[in-house]
């Protein structure tokens, strides 16, 4: 599961800075085009912050994940001896 939030957070990290970009381009600014620039880095720094939640929620399940084949693998070597 910790790989598939990688993947996820990377992604929303991605288009992050593709609305950043669109911000600071003339792209927004040309007529008929969605928003302006400020709702583009506002949507921008949204995706970016979840993009880190989803990070933390990645990290911290690889941990758990992490943890949990230790703690098997001791019991299993207990259960040997």
């Amino acid at each position: 599961m910790g790989r598939n939030l990688f993947i996820l957070a990377g992604s929303l990290v991605l288009f992050a800075f593709i609305s950043c970009g669109v911000a600071y381009t003339n792209i927004a600014q040309q007529p008929g085009s969605p928003g302006d620039a400020s709702l583009w880095r506002t949507m921008g720094l949204g995706l970016f912050v979840v993009g880190l939640l989803v990070a933390l929620a990645g990290i911290l399940s690889s941990l758990f994940e992490q943890a949990e084949r230790r703690a098997e693998e001791d019991r299993r070597a207990k259960r040997r001896r």
